[in-house]
């Protein structure tokens, strides 16, 4: 068990894997994105990947027979046509041709081209008509014997008839460098670690699939590493809840800072804060997605 029972932190939020990531890369980053509510700029990067991982989920809703790449494939248009009518902002982009393919077609029709093209390497990279996953886009809550909540929501749950949990995640994007695989892993053992101290199951297997080059990711997570990512988890609170108490959310500059939405408001640019709300009741919350049931088994 954690030698963190000795700590206590009171805490009236919960810690999500993308928060915590936002926290140690950045103290500011985390307070637009969490105290603030600073909007962002639509991405078209992260709309196609909300796109696929909702064609994959509606995917085990079919009979096993019936999906096929052309059923996935199938999807794409009418779950893109349904998220640009809700979001005029990410339409007009498309409509100004933002997105555009290799073979110079642009638009919808580049954003649906390199969406199937992404739906067709997940079946490359396993047969989904031989597998019955236990849960999907499931919410997986914990409280830490130090009093930390941590909260999340993963992709898919399989689990063997001998009861072995294996945690699947999809990327839309590329695989990392080697040297970059314990950042990129940093979400399934987050998950992991909330399912064991939830259920006390250890997860057998993380598996991550990287899309855009057909790559696969395992980690097999044991107590001590689990254990040792707790201790990292309660330090980070303790931190979050020290910049909460004084307001003191220094900017951490780094490369990663040429993919932040905030420039403007950056001291590293030449940008001003906001004032810091005057009553800060936020929590890092997720949005309530809707939870599969857990009626089905698979083997790992």
């Amino acid at each position: 068990m954690s030698s963190g029972t000795d700590l206590i932190v009171t805490t009236d939020w919960s810690l999500s894997p993308s928060r915590a990531l936002d926290f140690k890369t950045c103290a500011l980053l985390y307070r637009f994105r969490v105290i603030d509510k600073l909007p962002e700029p639509p991405s078209l990067d992260a709309a196609r990947g909300t796109i696929v991982h909702g064609i994959l989920e509606k995917l085990f809703d079919l009979p096993a027979a019936d999906r096929t790449v052309a059923r996935a494939s199938a999807l794409a248009e009418p779950e893109w046509r349904e998220l640009l009518e809700s979001d005029p902002e990410l339409a007009a982009m498309v409509d100004e041709g933002h997105a555009e393919c290799a073979d110079g077609s642009a638009g919808l029709v580049a954003l649906l081209e390199s969406t199937r093209q992404l739906l067709a390497s997940y079946f490359t990279l396993e047969d989904p008509t031989r597998l019955e996953p236990a849960e999907r886009e499931v919410l997986v809550e914990a409280t830490l014997p130090s009093g930390v909540r941590l909260k999340g929501f993963v992709d898919r749950l399989d689990r063997s008839p001998a009861g072995d949990l294996r945690v699947v995640d999809y990327k839309t994007g590329k695989s990392p460098h080697e040297s970059f695989e314990g950042k990129a892993l940093f979400q399934l053992r987050f998950y992991a670690l909330t399912l064991w101290r939830s259920t006390g199951v250890l997860p057998r297997l993380l598996r991550l699939y990287y899309l855009r080059n057909r790559e696969v990711i395992d980690y097999s997570p044991d107590e001590p590493d689990l254990e040792g990512l707790e201790r990292q988890l309660e330090a980070l609170a303790v931190a979050i809840g020290k910049a909460r108490e004084s307001g003191d959310w220094r900017h951490k500059p780094s490369k990663l800072c040429d993919w932040c939405s905030f420039h403007a408001l950056c001291p590293e640019f030449g940008g001003t804060p906001p004032p810091l709300p005057a009553d800060d009741t936020s929590a890092d919350t997720i949005a309530q997605l809707p939870v599969q049931p857990a009626d089905v088994t698979t083997s790992i």
